[in-house]
């Protein structure tokens, strides 16, 4: 294969920092706002409810706009510089709306870089390396997410930092990411030459085409089987797996994601995207189906660190499929549909879930996800996805071919006049 861009190893050190950044606040914000600042569980996911919500917004705007723009990097920056701001400001709050004006701050920022990001990974690839560009990509995005809670961690317990002293740290990974940005990363001057489009939702949308579109519906029924990694939690939890476990099992499960995601897009470019699509949702299905099973901590914990293929799996392939399935012009676009489809789904699949698992028990709740995933995996795999542009094509008969092609005049015969 032939070696990933520069630029793909500079927006992978983007995600490496951001992530640092954002684990060393995350993990600590229930606590956080719980026992120091007092909010309740409502306050919580009030927060955590309008933040993602806005993320899935704003994926979209950002995506059709850096289309209309032909430009990728000032989406990619704003949205870093505006996150990086905003995250260690949580450190200053008093009461729990502060936490969540930044956290909705933060996730404008999110949303404005998430969808011209990943356009600009398929931009710098090309065709035969795309799944290994953005499994580097997600690799180091859970690289990060490693080592964040670690450096929480280390902060808190060695240096006996308060939780404040932490957040306010956690700035200095930001500032890495703007100085990466402003002068490691170059977009393709073959994007930056060409003049913006005039366009709208509705027309972006049209032209996206079926193939596009179906493959969003597959995802938007997996999505709705693809509750929060929380319930699994809970899972091991229930089958006796101790508390003091579960952190050390989570790092775990992030290196797990890491070294899969990275090996998982390499192997996407060779098997094919859709390939690794269905056979990452089957797995996840297996995996479901096992934690309605099992019962002992040993069980869960193996199934649990086998989840992590899953995501390996589907992750870099996901992407990939998009960039396959739209015209250059619209990856933005697409991706921007893209994370709001998951968006849209996962707000309601974790509601679902918890509803079954209330109701009818934690085995009928792991078997819905498994058979949504199921149910997506078909869909994918019985889809027929024309080429970006096929869909445009006119058929024309083979009768009406005879009849617009001209006759060519039969050769002249006798001499020459001139």
């Amino acid at each position: 294969m032939k070696k990933l861009p520069k630029g793909i190893i500079v927006l992978g050190l983007v995600s490496f920092f951001t992530d640092l950044s954002s684990e060393m606040i995350y993990p600590l914000l229930p606590i956080f706002l719980s026992s120091v600042i007092g909010a309740s569980a409502l306050a919580l996911g009030l927060i955590e409810g309008i933040a993602e919500s806005t993320a899935s917004l704003f994926k979209v705007v950002s995506g059709i706009w850096t289309d209309k723009t032909n430009r990728r990097k000032p989406f990619v920056i704003t949205g870093y510089g505006i996150s990086g701001l905003a995250r260690p400001l949580i450190a200053l709050a008093a009461g729990w709306p502060f936490v969540l004006l930044m956290r909705f701050i933060d996730r404008v920022g999110k949303g404005l870089r998430t969808s011209p990001r990943d356009a600009l990974v398929a931009d710098i690839t090309e065709p035969g390396q795309r799944g290994a560009a953005f499994g580097l990509h997600r690799s180091m995005d859970h690289a990060g997410a490693v080592v964040g809670p670690l450096v929480s961690a280390a902060l808190i317990g060695i240096a006996a930092l308060s939780m404040r002293q932490v957040f306010l740290l956690a700035a200095i990974p930001a500032v890495i990411v703007m100085y990466i940005l402003a002068f490691k990363l170059h977009e393709p001057a073959n994007k930056t030459s060409l003049p913006p489009r005039p366009a709208n939702f509705q027309s972006h949308w049209t032209d996206l085409g079926g193939s596009y579109k179906l493959f969003l519906a597959a995802v938007l029924v997996f999505t709705l089987g693809n509750s929060t990694d929380a319930f699994l939690i809970l899972r091991m939890s229930h089958a006796g797996v101790p508390a003091s476990w579960i952190a050390v099992l989570w790092s775990a499960h992030h290196v797990i994601k890491m070294i899969c995601t990275y090996s998982g897009g390499r192997l996407s470019d060779g098997l094919g995207a859709r390939k690794m699509i269905v056979s990452g949702w089957i797995v996840y299905a297996l995996v479901y189906i096992a934690f309605a099973m099992a019962n002992s901590p040993a069980a869960v914990i193996a199934i649990f660190l086998f989840y992590g293929v899953y995501f390996g799996m589907t992750e870099p392939s996901e992407k990939s499929l998009v960039v396959e399935l739209v015209p250059a012009k619209l990856r933005g676009s697409a991706f921007g549909y893209y994370h709001f489809v998951v968006g849209l789904g996962a707000l309601p699949a974790s509601l679902i879930f918890g509803l079954i698992w209330h109701q009818f028990g934690a085995q009928a709740a792991f078997f819905t996800g498994a058979g949504l995933a199921l149910a997506a995996a078909m869909i994918l795999l019985l889809s027929t996805f024309a080429a970006p542009g096929a869909e445009e094509l006119e058929i024309v008969p083979i009768d009406k071919i005879a009849e617009q092609t001209p006759v060519p005049e039969p050769p002249r015969t006798g001499k020459s006049t001139g």
